[in-house]
């Protein structure tokens, strides 16, 4: 299956370690070049795909003899992967770095993680979100949210571990039934052997993860890959590979599950809350 997401970082990672290795620095080599520092900057993070002609050149500069691999790799970014099918489909490029994950641990403030939102529920928040969106692409991002799920139910299924702020379970997004139904979701899926979900209650009061929601992303070191902090913003996308930068989301981490009600707690408060909204619909 083509994953373009992961074979651009891959790129990125190696074009990366190439030029640390010729102690040249990002403006250094745009000198050399005859371009931006930004745009080295930003194959070298990813945010932009690299051509086969940046490749080229990026090689002959750092001597590097048989560039196939890395032609390769950059062929392989451009490929177009299931859920990057269909016009005007702007969906979370996460998707392609959670499928080569080992391990994902979640923490989110203010909805259900998309990994585990129910049709109703995912298609009221992206609604909400978005209140003019088309019917059509409604439809098409539902059911690319839908799809990502399978990557729970895989066998090799990553080691995943959510950190839910209670306030969560208390929105009400689509109405009671869906609520009802998305809360009995959630408690199901609190069952599966390599998925543990702990609730923060509001009793914890301030805590190390009010800034915002946050994914880290956890790999073997056979895909070549950092480990990655991703985050969804108004403002876009982020990712976060710096050991610095994960040092201190993995101290957020600990934080918060320290903090946190045990599994068998949080899944009696996702019980509790299903069921008032049990007795609120009909």
């Amino acid at each position: 299956m083509a994953n373009p997401t992961l074979r651009q970082r891959q790129l990125a990672k190696r074009l990366r370690e190439l030029r640390h290795q010729t102690s040249m620095s990002i403006a250094d080599v745009a000198g050399h070049l005859l371009c931006s520092p930004a745009k080295i900057s930003r194959i070298e993070t990813a945010q932009r795909r690299a051509s086969l002609r940046d490749v080229r050149d990026l090689c002959n500069l750092y001597g590097v003899s048989n560039a196939t691999e890395l032609m390769e790799l950059a062929r392989g970014a451009r490929e177009q992967a299931w859920w990057q099918q269909g016009e005007g489909i702007d969906v979370e490029p996460v998707i392609g770095l959670e499928n080569e994950a080992i391990k994902i641990s979640e923490y989110e403030t203010t909805t259900i993680p998309g990994l585990l939102q129910t049709d109703a529920y995912a298609r009221a928040v992206i609604k909400g979100f978005v209140p003019l969106i088309d019917n059509a692409l409604l439809q098409r991002q539902v059911e690319i949210r839908m799809k990502r799920q399978d990557l729970l139910h895989r066998v090799g299924a990553p080691r995943y571990w959510v950190l839910l702020d209670e306030s969560a379970l208390h929105r009400h997004i689509g109405g009671p039934n869906v609520m009802k139904e998305q809360l009995e979701r959630l408690g199901e899926a609190a069952e599966l052997p390599h998925v543990t979900i702990q609730v923060l209650p509001f009793t914890v009061g301030a805590h190390m993860g009010f800034d915002s929601a946050f994914m880290l992303l956890e790999f073997d070191e056979g895909a070549h890959l950092s480990d990655t902090v991703f985050m969804e913003t108004i403002a876009g996308h982020l990712f976060q590979e710096k050991p610095s930068q994960l040092l201190r989301f993995r101290e957020v981490l600990d934080h918060l599950r320290a903090m946190a009600l045990p599994p068998p707690e949080s899944s009696k408060l996702i019980n509790t809350q299903a069921r008032y909204f049990a007795s609120q619909s009909g």
